[in-house]
């Protein structure tokens, strides 16, 4: 076995051990969130170092083993660039998520800390393991080993939301799962057995292919939250336990994405340009209405959960350009969209696994999730609004964060769709870029009201005012994650590269095309695309600088501009109701969108999900009495009437039984005669 696979199965077993240690310790959950949270990150730093020369040579390790179900599926393991890639992702964040939870789980003692670290362990174990296996019939196994332990992180609370919320979760996990394994049958009715090896042989005409590839796009567009199939995602997240939360919505979600490039680009070739063309609408469309729906939000991690929505749209807009570029021939414009749709991916893991810590550690201060009851948190709590102040500005894709070179990226590709020869290319090029920067505007404005609201201003509930800072371990976390925002950001020029590799080994092509190299990133065309974080770093610190500089040198002698006492109230006096609120500041976007307000509605398939299960509901209160009327009472009754008779022949009276007798004997006396 080769010896990334030989470490990364350890790594497997580490994570299994995890598990059963907080099993078989019920009784001692300190002890078990302890053990386990450290064992966890163990783990998760073992995968990293395993996978890491597949990562950074573009390697591609095999292994094949009989397995319990031989006859029909070998356990198949396929360890290529782009599975070690999501490796890394999924390690990464469960090992930070491991150090917050020694001291965010504390608040769970006594509420069933130790399950909650034995489903954590089984869903990471479950998630990488999914990214390698190379066969369709574990493939699904793992998917419901996944699911199945997110849904007991989700209803961990055990309260009435929290257990709807997760039943909404099941049924739409589950609908997708039927959707992937009907793509999955028909490549294997096409090619004759499970191995993807097999499926990456089969090729299937236009039709069939098209319908494999909306099957698999819808069944892990489900996973994914992609709307219009992400009604339980803004349910679902803000339920779990916040580093759960963090691990659904950074990491889980991603399968989803994985799954789409791994049907559309790895196993299907993304042959037809119109399957980028769909992906690219989703993706647009999510992103938009996904931060419009998160401005209307009071609740901090429903409003999270909904960025979740518009992230995977941004992604899904890289992946679509990226396919587009692959059925077209355009290597450049397949490299730059998986690029961008790649680095953001791992940018969204890292701020939004931040923003859900940060969550965490602020809600078990002030006991809501509301944001209107918060408020003057950056006094009593410095380090986490540090932390939370630099995953906002990498959200709202400011320089020189994260977020910015990723959406950099995909905007490079959006940008070279519009230059297609294709017309209707070009045309949905233009329109993605539209969507795009507005998601961008209105993304920047919801995380200043989300900090703003937060963090800023006089504490608005009695809560606030006494909160202070969590443990050790969560603000080590959550510093660890904003530091990873800022290496994403200003590294650019070095993880590049090697996301370009696992790019261009998806679209088998050459990666040339996108060169690094003096702090720069240079995809095509140097004089048009050439990004340089680390100068822009430098000029964003300058830009506020030298106007301080020089208002200091020529403000001489005159008073300091910092005021203090209450705001200025148009001559009224100052009442605290008068602050800034979340309502208020999200309420003209809900006047100007109040049409696309309205759709949510129309697109939550939730509603719909609910109301197909009262049918189910009542047609089986219909369905059971008529098995009881016409099957079950016919025979009671008759088996009553039968009693009766028998009741009647059999009334106790000596006499009567002496007659029996008799009258037995007669019978069989004339019967012989006869």
């Amino acid at each position: 076995m080769n010896h990334s696979l030989a470490l990364l199965m350890v790594a497997l077993g580490l994570f299994m051990i995890s598990a059963l240690v907080s099993l078989c310790l019920p009784k001692l959950e300190a002890l078990a969130i302890r053990l386990s949270g450290c064992l966890t990150a163990l783990a998760g730093v073992v995968a990293i170092v395993a996978i890491w020369p597949v990562l950074i040579h573009t390697q591609v390790v095999n292994a094949q083993w009989a397995g319990p179900f031989a006859q029909f599926a070998h356990l198949t393991v396929r360890l290529d660039a782009l599975a070690a890639f999501m490796v890394l992702v999924i390690s990464l964040l469960a090992t930070i998520s491991a150090i917050y939870s020694i001291g965010y789980l504390e608040h769970y003692r006594g509420r069933g800390a130790w399950a909650l670290g034995f489903f954590m362990n089984i869903f990471i174990a479950s998630m990488i393991a999914l990214v390698i296996v190379d066969n369709a019939f574990y493939f699904i196994v793992l998917f419901e080993a996944m699911s199945l332990s997110s849904y007991f992180l989700v209803i961990g609370e055990q309260d009435e939301s929290s257990v709807s919320a997760g039943f909404l979760y099941f049924l739409i996990a589950h609908a997708g799962s039927v959707l992937i394994m009907l793509s999955f049958f028909l490549m294997y009715r096409g090619s004759g057995s499970l191995d993807f090896a097999s499926f990456r042989q089969f090729h299937p005409g236009a039709l069939q292919a098209s319908i494999i590839f909306l099957l698999a796009f819808f069944g892990f567009g489900a996973k994914a939250g992609m709307l219009p199939l992400h009604g339980w995602l803004p349910r679902a997240h803000p339920a779990a336990p916040s580093h759960a939360s963090a691990m659904m919505s950074g990491v889980m979600v991603k399968i989803g994405i994985f799954g789409i490039i791994k049907v559309g680009v790895d196993l299907l070739g993304a042959e037809q340009a119109w399957w980028g063309v769909v992906v690219l609408a989703f993706g647009a469309v999510s992103s938009v209405l996904g931060v419009l729906y998160a401005l209307a939000e009071h609740d901090i991690k429903r409003l999270l959960a909904y960025h979740t929505v518009e992230n995977i749209g941004i992604i899904l807009m890289g992946v679509g350009a990226g396919m587009i570029g692959i059925a077209t021939h355009h290597p450049l414009l397949a490299l730059i969209g998986l690029l961008g749709a790649l680095y953001h991916l791992i940018n969204h893991a890292v701020f939004k696994g931040l923003l859900f810590l940060g969550a965490g550690a602020v809600i078990e201060q002030v006991h809501t999730k509301d944001m209107e009851k918060m408020g003057g948190l950056a006094k009593r709590m410095p380090h986490t609004a540090l932390a939370f102040l630099i995953g906002c500005m990498a959200i709202a894709a400011l320089p020189p964060l994260n977020g910015f070179v990723s959406e950099w990226f995909t905007y490079q590709s959006l940008f070279s769709l519009t230059l297609h020869h294709h017309m209707w290319l070009q045309l949905a090029g233009a329109i993605a870029i539209i969507l795009l920067a507005i998601t961008g505007a209105l993304a920047a404005m919801c995380f200043v009201k989300v900090y703003g609201v937060s963090f800023c201003g006089r504490a608005k509930s009695e809560a606030a005012e006494n909160a202070h800072e969590e443990a050790l371990s969560m603000r080590i976390a959550m510093g660890l994650l904003a530091l990873l925002c800022v290496v994403l950001g200003l590294g650019a020029w070095k993880i590049a590269p090697v996301l370009t590799s696992i790019a261009a080994q998806l679209a088998h092509s050459s990666a040339t095309t996108i060169s690094a190299g003096s702090l720069a990133v240079m995809p095509g065309s140097h004089a048009l695309t050439a990004l340089n974080a680390p100068l822009l770093f430098v000029l964003l610190l300058a830009l506020p600088l030298l106007p301080l500089i020089i208002a200091g040198v020529l403000r001489q002698g005159r008073l300091g501009f910092r005021r203090r006492g209450d705001p200025w109230a148009c001559g009224y006096g100052y009442e605290q109701e008068m602050a800034i609120s979340a309502k208020s500041f999200a309420q003209p976007l809900r006047v100007f969108f109040s049409g696309l307000y309205q759709l949510r509605k129309t697109l939550d398939l939730s509603p719909l999900l609910h109301r197909g299960l009262s049918g189910a509901e009542r047609g089986a209160a219909f369905v059971e009495p008529g098995f009881d009327n016409y099957l079950v009472m016919p025979v009671v009754r008759a088996t009553q009437r039968l009693s009766r008779v028998v009741q009647w022949i059999q009334f106790g009276d000596f006499r009567a039984y002496c007659l029996y007798v008799v009258v037995a004997l007669l019978v069989l006396l004339f019967a012989v005669m006869l």
